[in-house]
């Protein structure tokens, strides 16, 4: 599930675009990649949405030859929600995808063949967003506000376990249930107080269409974190494909790093690759307020895509406990820990 985006009243009509990128400076003399696990091939990265600041280590790992350098020639798609990434990779007509973790839990529990390798955003960036002249400064002050929801996902659903947390009851807040363009507009146009998504992607996307300062008020400030986006492939590939699994996870791991220390280097990787993108300095503020989320205590200091399994404990139980999985199953329900598993 991909929390609700930005979208454009013509996207539905013009469909997935799809994103072909192919790294120079390989390992190969031609710029192609060198052989390795992926055979040369080209394999596919379906993405949770249209391109946003979140997405730059990819386009950034095929610019610097990152990619290539693991054997893997890539092609990112865009996506349309998480929920069909998952369901994609599951019937294999993506070899991996980029999906947030909700969704692949409870599509597993539905029978969907995937598995997560790796979860790189590990601190949710599911926040209340306002403006910052609001005279909204603290939780507190949401109480007779209306704020903008969408009916079924992960921000929404656990929104009453972060009102218990700052001392709200769910009736001392009116909840307007709009779809991820309404709740935009109705944020700009002053019909809400504020609304719930993913500050890190909503929030500079806003505050650029408005020209005014946004606040934040985030759920793991108020204590109450689970996991989001990252890495996902098919039970088959891993099991029959372990090293091209490896590689690509190799990869994007290495990709995270070289887009945290150059972040202007990475958004400029993505310049001109949809026309659906947000312009560079969105992207950029994109990026680099995913930078904080790729980690938790528990993983600090070890590098993007590292796991913890008290992480994933956490995340399953607050999952279960907003109704969104039916059981607080084990990890390795939904986790191969043998990746990127705390200490490996």
């Amino acid at each position: 599930m991909k929390f609700p985006r930005r979208i454009a009243a013509t996207v539905a009509a013009t469909g997935a675009l799809a994103l072909t990128l192919t790294a120079c400076g390989g390992g190969s003399g031609d710029g192609s990649p060198s052989a390795g696990p992926g055979g040369g091939a080209q394999k596919t990265l379906m993405l949770n949405w249209y391109p946003y600041g979140e997405h730059a280590p990819f386009y950034l790992g095929v610019a610097q030859g990152i990619f290539a350098k693991h054997g893997i020639d890539l092609k990112i798609d865009a996506g349309q929600g998480s929920t069909k990434t998952v369901q994609a990779v599951g019937s294999r007509k993506a070899d991996f995808g980029w999906a947030d973790t909700p969704a692949v839990l409870s599509n597993i529990d539905k029978g969907v063949k995937v598995k997560s390798l790796s979860v790189f955003l590990q601190t949710t960036p599911s926040a209340v967003q306002v403006f910052a002249d609001s005279g909204i400064t603290t939780p507190q002050d949401l109480a007779g506000k209306t704020i903008a929801v969408s009916a079924g996902d992960a921000p929404t659903t656990t929104f009453p376990i972060y009102l218990d947390k700052v001392g709200l009851k769910p009736d001392q807040v009116t909840q307007q249930s709009l779809d991820a363009a309404g709740k935009m507009s109705a944020l700009l146009s002053g019909r809400v107080d504020g609304l719930i998504g993913f500050a890190h992607d909503q929030g500079p996307t806003i505050a650029a269409k408005s020209g005014r300062e946004m606040r934040y008020l985030r759920y793991s400030d108020a204590g109450l974190n689970f996991y989001s986006n990252g890495l996902i492939a098919a039970d088959e590939t891993i099991s029959g494909s372990r090293d091209l699994a490896k590689s690509m996870l190799d990869a994007v791991r290495e990709a995270f790093a070289a887009a945290v220390a150059n972040p202007e280097a990475a958004v400029d990787a993505m310049a001109g690759k949809d026309p659906q993108m947000p312009p560079r300095d969105v992207l950029l503020a994109q990026w680099r307020q995913t930078i904080p989320l790729l980690s938790t205590p528990a993983t600090k200091d070890k590098g993007p895509g590292v796991n913890a399994e008290e992480d994933w404990k956490t995340t399953i139980a607050t999952l279960n406990q907003a109704g969104l999985l039916k059981a607080a199953n084990p990890p390795q329900n939904y986790w191969d820990p043998s990746f990127t598993a705390a200490g490996k």
